[in-house]
């Protein structure tokens, strides 16, 4: 245990939530183990956050208040509905701790639904093993914290998703990141003009579209389908690799009529891996945007509802926000963050 945690003072951590620019979905098995998957993703001062205190009772609390709810466990037998908690908490004392679990209590809360399509239960994942590697004094890098959250996800859970959650979290930024076989991962943080990093910024409007979808559905068929060698999935998500590598050239020029462009491009072939990534009302907030003169837009995530993304031009950002919210969704700006997971110690 750290020193920090044994003179009981409170951990806390946080890991930022992202926007997927390009390539989503070529993260996913088994299309990255065979073909390998390739996405460009940038990081927002949207957070999940984690904080860690001795519980004074003996017993193991997990609390989630922006989605109310409290458990009290025995540490020897955590359960209940908050099972991200639960699965993060017996993974680092197995692998940190022999196994035991101190009395603990452990409160999270997103700045985002669930369901968003920003990544945020991954974030959260992210933010709790943070905080518990805080905690064990366990001495893992990012590419370590990554890894075990994932894990934690799709192998020790069984969740249905991809690996570039998990990666955007614990690193933070502009990230180019590569999915090969053998579950191998290579993270290229760019080095992006900071007037072009301005101008993305200015250029970006995200609304939530007030679903707040479960993507099981979408991404257990889109497995399915890429699976199939005869299928159309194949070919479109070779198209969305292709699109990241040419949105990350777009991104380096500065181009930023050719990454609406690619955008575009990329949307039509994402709503070809599955049913259900588009829905009637998410059509008709997109043509608002577009009227108002949006270069394009498509969802955040796998789709079927949280938040879209529009690129604009700068000088038609007020009036494409404002027809977003006159057709009824939150719509904003976003500001991009460059760090990644991180913890510290309350004062």
């Amino acid at each position: 245990m750290s020193r920090a945690a044994a003179t009981g003072a409170v951990l806390r951590a946080r890991a930022p939530l992202r926007l997927g620019l390009a390539g989503g979905g070529t993260d996913l098995s088994p299309y990255c183990d065979a073909h390998g998957g390739a996405v460009l993703n940038v990081t927002i001062d949207r957070y999940a956050y984690a904080s860690l205190a001795p519980s004074g009772d003996g017993a193991l609390h997990f609390h989630a208040p922006d989605i109310a709810v409290a458990e009290r466990h025995d540490p020897a037998r955590p359960g209940g509905q908050l099972v991200l908690h639960q699965a993060v908490a017996r993974r680092m004392a197995r692998d940190f701790a022999a196994g035991v679990l101190p009395a603990v209590t452990v409160t999270s809360f997103v700045d985002a639904p669930p369901g968003s399509g920003l990544g945020s239960s991954s974030a959260l994942v992210v933010a709790l093993v943070e905080v518990f590697a805080a905690l064990f004094a366990a001495p893992l890098g990012p590419y370590d914290i990554a890894h075990l959250a994932y894990e934690i996800e799709r192998v020790d859970l069984g969740l249905a998703g991809g690996r570039q959650d998990q990666y955007a979290a614990a690193f933070g930024g502009v990230n180019f990141i590569e999915f090969l076989a053998g579950d191998r991962v290579i993270v290229n943080p760019l080095r992006v003009a900071p007037a072009m990093l301005a101008e993305l910024e200015t250029a970006l409007v995200i609304c939530f579209t007030g679903v707040s979808r479960r993507s099981e559905t979408i991404i257990v068929e889109q497995q399915r389908r890429m699976a199939e060698p005869a299928g159309g999935a194949l070919a479109d998500l070779h198209r969305l690799k292709a699109d990241a590598l040419a949105m990350k050239d777009a991104l380096l020029r500065g181009e930023i009529a050719r990454m609406g462009a690619i955008l575009e491009r990329s949307w039509a072939a994402k709503k070809r891996t599955a049913s259900g990534i588009s829905t009637a009302p998410m059509e008709r907030l997109r043509a608002a945007a577009m009227a108002a003169g949006a270069l394009a837009g498509k969802v955040s995530g796998a789709g079927g509802g949280g938040f879209m993304m529009f690129l604009v031009p700068p000088e038609k950002r007020v009036a494409v926000i404002g027809a977003l919210r006159e057709a009824g969704a939150e719509a904003s700006g976003v500001h991009f963050t460059a760090r990644g997971a991180e913890h510290w110690v309350a004062p």
